[in-house]
């Protein structure tokens, strides 16, 4: 808290949210809620050791709160399940994939007993309230959730539906309890993506300053390889089980996305996928606190780190897309570098858009040959993977910018090395952009065989969270101004895994008491604590860490069953006077 002053503000329910699970943090009661807070720091739980704790959902973790007048209070961290995705909430299965019109996809893989699909895999929350909207009937506080259902990963018979069943997302109206700030869910409704072509893979998502929520669609499909032969791809089936109709055809460039959910006051909802953001993996959009810078993690080998400045706040219609250049400084704690920005183009998304409904295809925009050779030029990118000899055919450069930003970037000298980058987080206070890289290995350590070298640090296979700090006045790589005051100029390790030289006790290859392949990231500024859940193989057990900013400490708060992955991190410093993370 640094001592600063701050509008007073009942710490009365901090809650993390995992997927669907909430713990629940009673920092404050009614009577000393508007005491002013001097610090607030976690105090960590050991990691799990009996069989029972490894397999389930708990936290021993406690939060002291040290008040303006010396007084100190601890409470203990709890959680409380709000539904699962297999749970009905006012009569509508939370996590059902549902097609274009909005009706149940069914699994008939066992034909004695077909199905709904109901997905196993929720992930992003964004956890809000609508100016306007009517009261719950509970006598509470309305809130509006809005959750990721990333995919289904096997039908009945045990086949891989990963990909091939249409994702979906949710908006539960939610009753907060204007004295306790218990959430209760009181009415789901599958939200409609017909408009937009229907969803794909949604993982990671935000909320933002205008207060609608940024969703995702991860790991793009490869369009090269679906031009050459579109069985092979996922394409195809995803779209006729959406559609329900056995002769539609996928288009590849319609998916990898952000799409923008808005609800309205009467819990209506509408969504806008924003092609002039960009098509890559998605893992999640971030905007900034000038309402038209937007930051993003791009998922995979060989990816990239992209900046998008809007034309107008609060609109993400149109605007410029860059991509960094990684300018070494230092190979050890994950590496340190110089971040250079290439500008790839400007667009709307009516102009993109426009790309995709006259089915272009990855030949249109590229010419390619089978090796080196006068005239193109040498690349290697997610999803490929592979060297690729490529150049732009003249007048497809804008097509090319923002259909295949990766492809196009690495032309133009982007570092197309990140690997597994995942969530990425704002401090406002500090202007200071987080970014989650899974495992720092494979792609960005160094390698004579790839067609750049930009980045050459150590292998640390546990991850790191890397700190990016933000200033005005930047330029691009070609000398024309960068519109934005959130431009990242710089790179290091800031919470950095460890791995072990040989395993522990339970199997595990990283460190337990420190972080090991971090995924989800969120940002209290009220806190100022950087909330990180891990998406790990090297752990038994999946965990979420407090970071707190000013004393660097690390502490684990969340263990989760071993083999689950803790997502849907989202902090919200003030719904109602009630805070949340």
């Amino acid at each position: 808290m640094r001592g600063k002053k701050r509008k007073p503000v009942k710490w009365m329910g901090p809650l993390l949210g995992l997927a669907l699970v909430f713990p629940f943090i009673p920092i404050a009661d009614a009577a000393s809620g508007e005491a002013a807070i001097r610090s607030v720091e976690f105090e960590g739980m050991e990691a799990p050791k009996t069989a029972e704790d490894m397999a389930r959902v708990y936290t021993t973790a406690k939060v002291k709160v040290t008040y303006a007048d010396r007084s100190v209070k601890i409470f203990p961290l709890t959680y409380k399940l709000l539904f699962k995705s297999t749970d009905a909430v006012g009569g509508t299965v939370a996590g059902i994939a549902v097609d274009a019109n909005g009706k149940p996809i069914m699994d008939t893989s066992n034909p004695d007993k077909p199905a709904p699909y109901v997905s196993d895999a929720p992930d992003a929350n964004s956890l809000f309230q609508v100016p306007g909207a009517p009261p719950t009937g509970l006598g509470g506080n309305p809130l509006s959730l809005v959750t990721h259902y990333e995919y289904v990963t096997s039908d009945q018979a045990g086949n891989s539906a990963y990909g091939l069943v249409p994702a979906s997302m949710s908006h539960t109206v939610i009753d907060q309890n204007r004295e306790t700030g218990e959430l209760t869910p009181v009415k789901l409704d599958k939200i409609d993506f017909s408009e937009v072509g229907g969803l794909w893979i949604p993982c990671n998502g935000s909320l933002t300053p205008w207060n609608t929520h940024l969703g995702s669609e991860e790991y793009d499909p490869d369009a090269r390889a679906f031009e050459a032969d579109p069985t092979e791809t996922f394409v195809g089936p995803f779209v006729r089980a959406y559609y329900q109709d056995p002769d539609k055809k996928g288009n590849p460039y319609a998916y990898g996305y952000v799409p923008e959910v808005i609800v309205r006051p009467d819990q209506s909802t509408t969504v806008v996928k924003h092609y002039s953001l960009g098509r890559f993996s998605h893992e999640l959009a971030k905007v900034a606190p000038d309402m038209k810078t937007v930051l993003f993690g791009d998922d995979g080998a060989y990816t990239m780190l992209f900046m998008y400045v809007a034309d107008r706040p609060r609109d993400l219609s149109s605007g410029t897309l860059y991509a960094a250049k990684w300018i070494q400084k230092a190979s050890d704690n994950g590496g340190a570098a110089d971040l250079k920005w290439i500008r790839l183009g400007r667009a709307t998304d009516s102009e993109i858009k426009g790309y995709i409904d006259r089915s272009i295809a990855f030949s249109d925009m590229f010419e390619s040959s089978d090796g080196p050779a006068e005239g193109f030029q040498a690349v290697k990118t997610y999803p490929s993977g592979k060297i690729e000899y490529l150049k732009v055919k003249p007048g497809m450069e804008q097509a090319a910018a923002f259909l295949e930003p990766r492809r196009y970037g690495a032309l133009l000298g982007a570092t197309s090395e990140f690997n597994k980058m995942e969530g990425v987080t704002v401090n406002a206070a500090d202007a200071k952009l987080y970014v989650a890289m899974s495992s720092v290995e494979k792609s960005m350590e160094s390698s004579s065989k790839d067609p750049a070298d930009d980045i050459h640090v150590n292998k640390i296979k546990s991850g790191a969270v890397y700190e990016l700090p933000f200033a005005a006045g930047q330029k691009d790589a070609d000398g024309a101004p960068i519109r934005s005051a959130y431009v990242p100029t710089s790179m290091k390790g800031l919470v950095v895994g460890r791995d072990l030289a040989a395993p522990d006790a339970k199997g595990g290859t990283a460190d337990d008491n420190w972080v090991a392949n971090p995924d989800n990231l969120s940002y209290s500024e009220a806190l100022r604590t950087l909330f990180i859940g891990e998406d790990s193989g090297m752990h038994a057990n999946n965990y979420v860490w407090a970071y707190q900013i000013d004393s660097g400490r690390l502490s684990r708060i969340l263990s989760v069953p071993a083999g689950a992955e803790a997502t849907g991190l989202q902090a919200v410093d003030n719904l109602n006077g009630l805070a949340t993370s």
